[in-house]
């Protein structure tokens, strides 16, 4: 009697396997970043970059003294959004997470003048020091010496002059909130 039983169990069991659902695929923690409502902001990617795989866009080049080591940086999360918290705002942002050895820390990088650039060369260094980076072109595209994107837009030179940061730095603890179990320690700006 107890093998009948025995084998009649293990036949439900069996049956019960085969007929629930398959498990769900694990949680893409860098990827779930896109998902998150965060007011004024649409995130357009947020996706893990291996080991050495950044490239700089077409035709950046960093200055020779900065911080040249794209190939050697270790593996993140790449979360690129656009925040827009007026009808003339279109604030690029790019927030890189360590995937692993985060030390606690976020430092904020600036791009100099009314550069109107995502400073990847500060990211880099950033992720090569165990910070999170964050990055914005303050509101515009444009160079260092370039101010003509600010005449007759005053919600742009707003972004320029405080706003832009300030966003990018909610964005940047947001993100870091919902990335990593340990809390931020402290921030910086550079």
């Amino acid at each position: 009697m107890s093998k009948i039983l025995g084998a009649w169990t293990l036949s439900v069991v069996a049956l019960l396997y085969a007929c629930s659902p398959a498990p769900a695929k694990a949680a893409d923690p860098c990827a779930d970043l896109a998902r998150l409502p965060v007011q004024n902001t649409a995130i357009t990617s947020a996706q893990v970059v291996a080991r050495g795989g950044f490239h700089l866009p077409p035709g950046r080049k960093p200055p020779a003294e900065f911080f040249t080591g794209f190939n050697n940086l270790p593996a993140f999360c790449r979360v690129e959004a656009t925040i827009s918290p007026s009808r003339d705002s279109r604030i690029r942002a790019e927030v890189w997470l360590p995937v692993s050895g985060w030390n606690g820390k976020l430092l904020g990088a600036g791009n100099g003048g009314f550069g109107g650039t995502i400073a990847y060369y500060r990211l880099g260094e950033a992720i090569n020091s165990g910070y999170v980076g964050a990055s914005t072109d303050t509101g515009h595209g444009g160079g260092a010496r370039d101010s003509r994107w600010s005449v007759g837009h005053p919600e742009k030179q707003t972004d320029f002059d405080y706003r832009a940061i300030h966003e990018m730095t909610t964005l940047a603890k947001t993100m870091i909130s919902a990335f990593y179990t340990q809390p931020l320690a402290h921030s910086y700006f550079a």
